[in-house]
């Protein structure tokens, strides 16, 4: 069935406030994601915060059946973490990565991704290597194919970059790693919410993904997914008293479960949070939120692409809810700062966030538009209007 659009805005307290665009930074969460949050942080108020979660605690271990359900995989397979960069790095820095190891990755690969890249190879001698991209500008499949060696030990993209509007190949990736027992780390920070994900039918061993953005959780939220038979191998690059049990004077034992990869300490008012916005996802159908982003990206690259001086930068095969473009006339930053004053909300992807794609696309920085399913046809059509009064 189709979503509902006006019992999700009417769930929605920020659609009276302001025309949101940025749901790839962060989205607008909907009333039960704020009523189990705020409840929670009451509650702690109330009686302490050890008692509240303790009260809490079928509502917390509920978060993980709920992540796994969004998944298609074992609650034990999840940890909730603080945020999605948190959840892969315990993932990368857990890998046994040793001189002459080979790392490949995405073009459109993100900063926060390709600098521990860069430390892990200048720690221990292992090798960064780019997956050229196709004549759509996504990841090519077929070059990933012929770089394959038994000296590859990692395989690590971003499914949705940061810009770029594309939706990279995973599946046809996760094939490749499979055939060849390639370890697979999948960042699915900007696809979680907004495209339906099976880590079965991907192929990744591992999989991060942050609760702010598509899902419309709370910020400083986030979890990861690691495959049951490669999890008994990792140990995460630090521990605590909830990811190992101390049992001897001398000795340690690191729990058998993803949630090795968390410290005992969080929000757990957030975590719930979580939980609720994942549930609030799954119940308006991931196959019918992707429908209605794909239908208003279309129409809003439609509107920007007959407005003069106004060039898309989007690529791939398969395009998402992240619309990107310039203005000759203009900095990105400056039409950001004009939208604001309209109570309208874009972002600017700079060349510091995904430098290898903008320096080989000759890019400094482009605007960042990005749907959601909250969003409205008549908002599309105030912001190609508005966009068009501010370029000159």
């Amino acid at each position: 069935m189709a979503i509902d659009l006006e019992r999700v805005r009417r769930q929605t307290p920020g659609c009276a406030h302001v025309l949101h665009l940025d749901n790839a930074g962060a989205a607008l969460p909907p009333r039960p994601v704020l009523d189990a949050v705020i409840g929670h942080l009451e509650l702690e108020a109330r009686i302490g915060g050890y008692e509240a979660a303790e009260r809490a605690a079928e509502r917390i271990e509920g978060v993980y059946g709920a992540a796994a359900r969004l998944l298609n995989c074992g609650a034990d397979e999840i940890a909730i973490v603080e945020n999605a960069t948190r959840a892969w790095d315990m993932a990368f820095y857990s890998l046994p990565l040793g001189a002459g190891d080979r790392i490949l990755t995405a073009r459109a690969e993100y900063a926060s991704n390709y600098i521990p890249f860069l430390q892990v190879a200048r720690r221990t001698g292992a090798v960064v290597e780019v997956v050229p991209d196709d004549e759509s500008g996504q990841l090519d499949v077929a070059a990933l194919e012929a770089m394959i060696d038994d000296r590859v030990k990692l395989i690590a993209i971003t499914h949705v970059p940061t810009n770029g509007g594309l939706v990279n190949p995973a599946a046809d990736v996760g094939a490749i790693a499979r055939a060849a027992g390639i370890p697979y780390l999948l960042d699915a920070c900007q696809s979680a919410g907004q495209l339906p994900l099976d880590v079965a039918v991907i192929g990744c061993d591992m999989l991060s993904f942050t609760g702010r953005k598509y899902l419309r959780a709370p910020r400083g939220t986030g979890a990861l997914y690691v495959r049951q038979a490669l999890l008994e191998t990792l140990e995460p690059p630090f521990l605590d008293l909830h990811a190992a049990e101390w049992v001897a004077a001398d000795r340690f034992e690191i729990r058998p479960d993803a949630r090795r990869f968390e410290c005992w300490e969080g929000n757990v008012a957030a975590k719930i949070g979580l939980g609720v916005a994942i549930d609030y996802a799954l119940e308006l159908g991931l196959e019918e939120i992707r429908a209605r982003i794909d239908g208003l990206a279309g129409a809003l690259r439609g509107g920007l692409g007959e407005i003069p001086g106004v060039s898309l930068h989007d690529l791939g095969a398969e395009t998402c809810g992240i619309v990107s473009f310039a203005v000759a006339a203009m900095a990105p930053e400056a039409l950001t700062a004009a939208l604001a004053t309209r109570a309208i909300n874009v972002s600017t992807s700079s060349c510091a966030s995904t430098r290898l794609d903008m320096e080989a696309r000759g890019l400094d920085a482009l605007v960042r538009a990005s749907v959601h399913y909250y969003n409205s046809e008549d908002e599309i059509k105030r912001f190609l209007s508005a966009v068009s009064e501010i370029v000159p």
